[in-house]
């Protein structure tokens, strides 16, 4: 064995300042990641919390017990298992005991433990505190060897390496931490909806993810609030265990009588400070960003009231909370990041189906472990039973042994074969166990025992039986905190995102009044006062003439559709009076050079429209998608050079009729067209030469009809449509006769 170098004559080592850097600073990143932030997939705590815990219940601060101060609590917890500082044990302390923090609280405090607003708890010394029922839950089976402990940082006591967890905690309760280059973020949920999910994985261990939310169907968070992401988006988050959640306080309008209102909040954002929220609004008010909103009020007690004064009676209430939400907190996205600890060492981010699949497998360790622990026990009592019932049988020879012998132990040994464990039971006997009474007693616990017994051999060597105990476990749970319980009532509902459209603020001011919306040819374009019948005195300037008109109201958004495929999106409010020939459409959004409106019509929410390009290819497209907010407008129709937009036509019905320049008419189901928000779209008719002249969509039962050259409007029904009738991409034939020689449909 080689000698060890002597140290340097002037004290100092010399060491590699790169290797010792590395080294120490990958000796704290794995404390902080394992001891520290991230919680254990088995428990979902944190070692301070599952610290906090078992001292409380070496406290005997079980529920139901005599409260004791927090002061107590945290000087064992520093004290004997975590040497930190006494301020973030107790913080810790305090937010498991904060209803509004945690959906099931693990401890129960008594005295200031802060609130909603984010005002902190008291001190330490004039606040108590004891366990939940929740709290047992997850200690219960510590005295069953259900988990291994390990030596504390000082070798004097021993602490639980994790708790038996008979709870779902980390998701129920969910986890925010930031380690070393990793975090985790783990919003809370409904135990009722997990439980349900534990057992359809039981069942189908195949499962996936989308099978398991069915039962889960998201956060439920302990301030409620409403969460408005699709399903798709959280099943996405669920399946890789990344993603966030989009969640808004719960609001209604409260009518005050002669048509004036109030919006009130009733629910805020998970771990969103009330005050905060009430300043935030109140400064935004001041510096005019929030132009419909002109007070705002906490009028909370013990439960959250937030009262929101509109500006004016005909504000739109969805208008004016959508611009607060779009500026405060009152909307916020909460993380989901579900990084833990796997065997309490390894950190993984784990999708919904391996977080429940750790727990499960947590759960039957547990339940090997308890009945081993008990088949032990019973091993042990059955043992010394029988040594009881060989001195019963033998009572006067048991009687004198332990009477005349120097070393009555060895001699019983001898004398009935006993081992050292009976010898010492038949050694302890109290005189009063002589009785006959008590050896019938001693055979029905032996054979109850032994019973017992057998039937842990037959957990132990049964993992169906183990699982189908852990489904019993699952039942108690559902019973405790199902979904009729006050506590497993869920707090958080789901909504439809809201609407893509932009809302303007200045939209909430207009008055609602008819008009009829006039373009002419050059592009001019106003709005006339009133649903005008007679347009024949309309004037406009030279050599301009009327394009379309049509009826709408003030509040309509206007799509302009030009033919190199762009919508453009006008307010009818801001659309210049009928006094005069208006105002060029192009002064009032950005239409390219070269390209010519199409048509202009009103926004219908809902509504589709049959996108048909020159070259005869097109699509169906949802008008609520053709909105924009910017004066570049919208591309919709990608077009090849020299192609251009023919028809933009209400998609009203089940059938296209389309003709071409060659005047070949075909009619074919519009379910043969696809739906698209922008592209080229198929082959709607085939020509040799030439492209599309018109293009509509009607009913087929109703009939199709066109207007004759007389001006007469022409119907054909039923089978008078054979001969046209066919499929997508066909040539069509001639047209009816009558089909007037402009070859479009109408005017």
């Amino acid at each position: 064995m080689s000698e060890l170098a002597p140290p340097p004559e002037d004290g100092v080592l010399p060491v590699d300042l790169r290797a010792a850097l590395e080294e120490r600073y990958l000796a704290y990143a794995l404390s902080t990641i394992t001891q520290r932030a991230l919680p254990d997939v088995r428990d979902g705590l944190k070692p301070v919390h599952r610290r906090v815990l078992w001292a409380m219940r070496e406290l005997k601060l079980d529920p139901g017990a005599a409260f004791k101060k927090c002061a107590r609590v945290v000087g064992d917890v520093i004290g004997k298992y975590h040497p930190h500082g006494d301020q973030s044990v107790y913080d810790a302390l305090v937010r498991l005991a904060q209803d509004f923090a945690q959906r099931w609280p693990l401890v129960e405090g008594q005295g200031n433990f802060g609130n909603v607003d984010g005002d902190n708890a008291a001190a330490m010394r004039y606040t108590e505190a004891r366990l939940t029922e929740v709290a047992r839950l997850l200690l219960d089976g510590l005295d069953e060897n259900a988990v291994d402990f390990r030596p504390t940082y000082d070798g004097s006591e021993q602490e639980p390496i994790v708790l038996p967890g008979a709870f779902p905690n980390l998701l129920a309760n969910g986890s925010q931490g930031i380690a070393v280059g990793m975090a985790t973020a783990i919003p809370p949920h409904n135990v009722a909806e997990l439980v349900e999910a534990a057992r359809a994985l039981l069942a189908n261990p195949q499962a996936e993810t989308d099978d398991l939310l069915v039962h889960v169907l998201g956060p439920d968070f302990p301030t409620g609030g409403v969460v408005v992401d699709s399903r798709q988006v959280i099943a996405e988050s669920y399946r890789t265990g990344r993603g966030s959640f989009r969640t808004r306080a719960r609001w209604s309008v409260e009518d005050l009588g002669r048509g004036t209102w109030v919006a009130v909040v009733t629910e805020i954002p998970w771990l969103v400070p009330k005050s905060r929220l009430v300043e935030r609004i109140a400064d935004l008010i001041n510096e005019r960003k929030l132009p419909l909103v002109v007070d705002v009020r906490d009028e909370s007690t013990d439960v959250v009231r937030l009262v929101i004064e509109p500006r004016a009676r005909q504000v739109d209430p969805i208008v004016m909370m959508e611009s607060v939400f779009k500026l405060t907190e009152l909307e916020t996205r909460i993380p989901l990041n579900m990084n833990v600890l796997v065997r309490g060492q390894t950190p993984v981010v784990l999708g919904l189906k391996d977080v429940l699949r750790h727990w499960l497998d947590h759960r039957r360790e547990v339940v090997q472990r308890q009945a081993q622990h008990r088949l032990d026990a019973i091993v042990r009592r059955l043992e010394i039973l029988d040594g009881l019932l060989i001195a019963y049988l033998n009572i006067d020879e048991v009687i004198r042994i332990v009477r005349q012998a120097d070393d009555p132990k060895a001699e019983l040994i001898a004398a009935f074969d006993l081992t050292e464990l009976q010898a010492d039971s038949i050694l302890n006997m109290r005189l009063r166990s002589l009785a006959k009474l008590e050896e019938i007693e001693i055979r029905r616990d032996h054979d109850k025992l032994t019973k017992e017994g057998d039937d842990l051999r037959g957990l132990l060597a049964s993992e169906a039986k183990q699982w189908r105990r852990v489904g019993k476990e699952l039942d108690g749970l559902a019973k405790s905190f199902g979904p009729d319980t006050p506590l497993g009532r869920r707090r958080t509902t789901f909504e439809a995102p809201p609407s893509s459209a932009a809302f303007d603020a200045a939209e909430a001011f207009v008055e609602r009044e008819p008009i009829t919306v006039v373009v002419s040819e050059k592009g001019w374009i106003r709005a006339l006062k009133g649903h005008v019948q007679d347009l024949s005195g309309l004037t406009f300037k030279a050599d301009d003439q009327l394009k379309l008109a049509f009826r709408t109201e003030t509040t309509a958004k206007l799509l302009v559709v030009t033919t190199n495929g762009k919508v453009f999106t006008l307010d009818a409010a801001k659309l210049p009076g009928g006094r005069g020939a208006g105002e060029p459409i192009r002064l009032m959004v950005d239409v390219d050079e070269g390209a010519e409106i199409v048509d202009v019509f009103a926004h219908r929410p809902g509504a589709k429209r049959l996108v048909v390009a020159s070259d005869a290819r097109g699509f169906v497209a949802p008008e609520d998608q053709l909105l924009s907010s910017t004066r570049k407008g919208r591309q919709v129709a990608n077009l090849d050079a020299g192609d251009r937009v023919v028809r933009f036509a209400l998609a009203d019905g089940d059938t296209v009729a389309i003709v071409g320049q060659n005047r070949k008419l075909l009619l074919f189901p519009i379910a043969q067209v696809a739906e698209m928000s922008r592209g080229r779209g198929v082959r709607l008719q085939r020509y040799k030469d030439g492209g599309v002249s018109d293009a509509k969509v009607f009913a087929l039962a109703d009939g199709f009809s066109f207007v004759t050259n007389g001006g007469k409007t022409w119907s054909l029904k039923g089978d008078e449509l054979r001969d046209w009738l066919g499929n997508r991409a066909e040539s069509g034939r001639l047209p009816p006769r009558g089909f007037p020689a402009s070859n479009r449909f109408s005017d």
